[in-house]
C-alpha cells in the first residue's frame, strides 16, 4: 500500500467524464485509510481560482493564456500540492501541467517548447534538485471520442471559452494527451470513458490498485 505522499492526477477532454468520478476516488482512498487533498486545475486556491475565471471566460491569446494558467499552477503548487505531499497524504487533481500541453500545446497550437520551459520553473519546488519536474505519480486519463463528448456536453450549463470550442479543437486535445501518454507511459492508465459508467469505474478501480493505491 501506498504510504507517503502520493500525487494522482485525473485528465481529460470536456465531457469524458473525470470530474463525475472524482468524489469516488477520494472516498475509495479514504477508505484505504489515506488523508486525501482534493483539488483542480486551473484553480485549488484563492489567487488560482480567480485566475480560472479570467482563463475560462475573458477571451485572450495563447500565451497570455498559457502564462495565467502556470501562474495558477505556481500559486497551487506552492500553497497546497508541495505541502500535502511533505505531509504523506494523497493529492487528487483534477488536471494538471498534462491538460496544458493537450489544450494550450496540442488545441491551441501554442509552443510546447516554451511551455516546458514554463513547466521546469513553476513545478521545480516539488522536486528534490533545482529545475527537477516532479509529474504526478499516476495519471488517469478518460479517453473518449471527441464526437461522443461534444453529444454529452449538448444538454450541459452555458459553456467555458473551453466548452465551447468546435470538435476539431478536441481532436487535437485529444491527440496532444495521446502524445503524453507515449512519451510517459508508465505514468499513464488509460481509462476507456466509451463505456458504462461501472465499467469504467472498474477500469479506474485496476488502475488505483495496480499503482499500489487501494487493496
Amino acid at each position: 500500500m501506498v504510504m507517503a505522499g502520493f500525487f494522482l492526477t485525473l485528465e481529460g477532454i470536456d465531457g469524458a467524464g473525470k470530474s463525475s468520478h472524482i468524489a469516488a476516488i477520494a472516498a475509495a482512498l479514504q477508505a484505504q485509510g489515506h488523508t486525501v487533498t482534493l483539488t483542480r486545475e486551473p484553480g485549488g486556491t484563492p489567487l488560482a481560482e480567480k485566475l480560472r475565471t479570467l482563463v475560462l471566460n475573458d477571451a485572450m491569446d495563447p500565451l497570455t493564456e498559457a502564462l495565467l494558467i502556470f501562474a495558477a499552477r505556481r500559486d497551487h503548487v506552492q500553497q497546497v500540492i508541495a505541502p500535502a505531499l511533505a505531509r504523506g497524504e494523497v493529492v487528487l487533481c483534477d488536471r494538471f501541467t498534462d491538460a496544458t500541453f493537450a489544450y494550450q500545446g496540442a488545441g491551441r497550437g501554442f509552443s510546447l517548447e516554451v511551455l516546458s520551459i514554463l513547466e521546469r520553473w513553476i513545478q521545480s519546488p516539488l522536486g528534490a534538485e533545482a529545475n527537477l519536474v516532479k509529474n504526478p505519480d499516476l495519471t488517469l486519463w478518460f479517453d473518449l471520442p471527441p464526437a461522443i463528448a461534444a453529444e454529452r456536453l449538448a444538454d450541459a450549463r452555458l459553456p467555458d471559452r473551453f466548452e465551447a470550442q468546435p470538435q476539431a479543437f478536441f481532436e487535437r486535445v485529444s491527440q496532444g494527451y495521446a502524445a503524453r501518454l507515449q512519451a510517459d507511459p508508465a505514468r499513464f492508465a488509460r481509462i476507456n470513458a466509451h463505456q458504462p459508467r461501472d465499467a469504467v469505474w472498474a477500469e479506474v478501480l485496476h488502475a488505483l490498485r495496480t499503482a499500489g493505491c487501494v487493496a
